[in-house]
């Protein structure tokens, strides 16, 4: 009886869609040791439609443009007006990097939403990486610019000087947290929406709450396209705050 009733519930797991797999065999065979997984494949399609986008889309340089190169021109003019306000002219120079970052993470996310894909920004390797990059870039930018005046961030000349080592210590504490909380957000974000979408598929096999299920999985996969291009946004955007304290640590 007890073997029966567990066979005959509603049985799904979420969490499995996370589960880095061969692309070919399964996990222990000797194959599988040769071949992509289905993150870096994922990881490889992001670049390969970023490529499509950025160069195919735009070889024609038409004056009237086509749609893909208006999203090429939107995507470009986007994150370089976002560079320029945040960090000023001075930070212009590193725009190609933040541009690619800002690509790799949207289309990554938004590949994600396929059916049957893989969301390669779930992985907290994958952002922690990213937020890791920004984090060692923007520290030897910052030291190299300004040499020991970098330091001058953590210093809050404007508080009182009985308070000044206690926000001192606050504030250095809170830089070394940035790569954390810059990869957690990201990969908690589209783990979380995407946890959320398949519990909603599974209660779609339930007769009795098919419809209310299904209703559930249109909303959350219209909130998730909002969050992913969001969450692109954010990470950006926060890189952009980071580089701007490298570049003018007094300000």
């Amino acid at each position: 009886m007890a073997e029966e009733a567990k066979g005959g519930g509603l049985e799904f797991h979420p969490m499995d869609q996370f589960i880095i797999k061969p692309m070919f065999g399964d996990i222990g065979d000797p194959v599988a040791w040769y071949t992509v997984t289905n993150a870096t494949f994922w990881m490889a399609a992001a670049v390969l439609a970023i490529a499509a986008l950025m160069i195919l889309g735009t070889r024609g340089r038409a004056v009237v443009p086509s749609r893909v190169q208006s999203l090429a021109e939107l995507s470009y003019g986007f994150v370089y007006k976002m560079v320029e306000d945040v960090t000023g002219k001075d930070g212009l120079k590193y725009f190609p990097y933040i541009m690619t970052l800002f690509l790799f993470i949207l289309f990554s996310n938004f590949l994600g939403l396929i059916p049957m894909s893989f969301t390669t920004t779930s992985h907290i390797a994958v952002t922690a990486i990213l937020a890791v990059a920004v984090f060692l870039a923007v520290t030897i930018l910052g030291f190299v610019k300004n040499g020991a005046s970098f330091l001058s961030l953590f210093w809050v000349s404007s508080a009182p000087l009985a308070l000044r080592p206690v926000l001192a210590l606050i504030e250095l504490i809170s830089y070394f947290v940035r790569p954390v909380s810059h990869s957690i957000r990201l990969a908690g974000n589209m783990m979380a929406g995407h946890a959320v979408l398949k519990v909603f598929a599974g209660f779609a096999q339930v007769a009795a709450v098919a419809p209310i299920a299904i209703f559930g999985v249109v909303a959350i996969y219209g909130l998730e396209v909002l969050v992913s291009a969001i969450q692109a946004y954010v990470f950006t955007i926060l890189t952009c705050v980071y580089l701007k304290d490298a570049l003018h640590p007094h300000h």
